[in-house]
């Protein structure tokens, strides 16, 4: 995995732009746009309708919309366009969309199909910084249809079974994360049956690199030169993941379900769970009788007792891009598309709870009036960027497999953290 990145940035380079051209997605004046994008239930159901209304305005025009796994996403996105066969439309977040634009394989947006001038433009809609991570050389390549950061679900229900009051014991630092969570836990032998909390395995961008950033330590210096800064905070941390662990005090592990997805049936088997503001939609599809008993609420991103900065999980975007190698008319009419699917943001967010994060939305009455909108605007505002630069994939697999050394090779955090240290050490080195 030490190579990924820069093999994958050099075979996107290399694929001959012919071998795009065979598999040209315009026939007879006709345009066929293959529309490939994560699966939610919930964005799925307005999103076909906006593209049945676009096709119904533009007859020559057929889409054919492909919906994966979020995790199967960047993997199927990477061998597709190496061979030659990306899709028209796609999406990624932040970290996985920018080394696309670096390699040249999205198109520029068409500003005018998106009812923009020019880049500033478009720029001065969206809140600050949010299209940084497809902003290159002065064009943006990609539109948010979701920014966002993760605040922490809690199921009052379980929080009472334990003899917990949910309003005043929830913890506000990891330290007490650790505290509430075991007299959360149940455990029949070594196997967890509840567990308190768990992370968002291997979501690190996300949530560790936050929790370092706390205690003063970084991904990278402020000239990007060396990597992994602060020893003390990193090895704090890696020994937080291993005490938390199957060999510490086992609390939660890589191994075990997705908390996020047990949080929505109320099995009494999470009580804590990190997530967006998206999971507000998804408990109310799921599960309407728990979302509307009043029986969960949304906290803060916790922060260590000696923070030095107050930083929440990280900020990032998903974004729609359109492939550079379709012909002209085909980058047209996909930017269209978009522009229509996006001109829906109030339905994003009321239907979808997605927030396309434009300043209008976000100071909108539809934004204000949503279930801990504070909570998650509060955390948004105190967020750092997700690292988005060219090699961050590798970063994040490379944070995983520190995390994964200390929780289940039961690896020395100081080993971890040095072995971590040197690996993209390599990266910025080879850079």
């Amino acid at each position: 995995m030490k190579k990924l990145t820069i093999m994958v940035l050099t075979a996107l380079l290399l694929v001959p732009s012919f071998v795009f051209a065979q598999g040209s997605s315009e026939k007879d004046g006709n345009v066929t746009i293959n529309f490939w994008t994560h699966e939610d239930t919930n964005r799925q159901a307005i999103e076909d309708g906006y593209i049945a209304e676009f096709e119904a305005a533009n007859p020559d025009v057929t889409v054919k919309a492909t919906r994966q796994a979020s995790k199967k996403m960047i993997e199927l996105i990477q061998t597709a366009f190496a061979a030659g066969e990306g899709p028209t439309i796609f999406n990624l977040e932040s970290n996985n969309a920018n080394p696309f634009v670096q390699a040249g394989r999205v198109a520029p947006v068409k500003y005018e199909a998106l009812g923009y001038k020019d880049a500033e433009d478009m720029k001065s809609h969206y809140i600050d910084g949010m299209l940084d991570p497809v902003t290159y050389d002065g064009d943006i390549y990609g539109i948010p249809f979701e920014g966002l950061s993760w605040c922490l679900y809690i199921n009052k229900n379980v929080f009472k079974d334990a003899g917990l009051d949910p309003e005043k014991d929830y913890p506000k630092t990891w330290e007490e994360m650790v505290e509430v969570s075991e007299k959360l836990v149940i455990r029949s032998g070594d196997i967890i049956e509840r567990r308190g909390f768990d992370f968002r395995y291997p979501y690190y961008l996300e949530t560790l690199v936050p929790m370092v950033n706390q205690l003063g330590g970084s991904l990278f210096s402020a000239d990007g030169s060396e990597a992994i800064i602060g020893e003390e905070a990193w090895v704090k941390v890696l020994t937080y993941m291993q005490n938390w662990g199957p060999n510490g005090l086992n609390l939660g592990s890589p191994t075990y379900k997705n908390a996020r997805k047990l949080f929505n049936n109320n099995n009494n088997d999470i009580a804590m769970a990190m997530s967006g503001l998206y999971q507000e939609a998804r408990i109310k599809s799921d599960n309407p009788d728990f979302y509307n008993s009043g029986e969960w609420m949304v906290v803060p991103f916790p922060v260590w007792e000696d923070a030095v900065a107050d930083t929440s999980a990280s900020f990032y975007g998903q974004f729609y891009m359109v492939n550079a190698d379709e012909s002209e008319k085909t980058q047209q009419k996909a930017w269209e598309l978009i522009g229509s699917m996006l001109s829906h943001e109030q339905e994003y967010l009321s239907e979808v709870n997605l927030i396309p994060p434009t300043k209008e939305l976000m100071n909108s009455e539809t934004f204000k009036s949503m279930p801990y909108a504070e909570v998650f605007e509060g955390d948004m505002e105190r967020a750092h960027h997700l690292y988005f630069g060219k090699n961050a994939t590798e970063v994040q697999s490379l944070l995983s497999t520190a995390v994964n050394n200390v929780m289940l090779q039961n690896m020395d955090p100081e080993q971890a953290y040095q072995e971590l240290k040197a690996s993209v050490q390599e990266l910025v080195d080879e850079d």
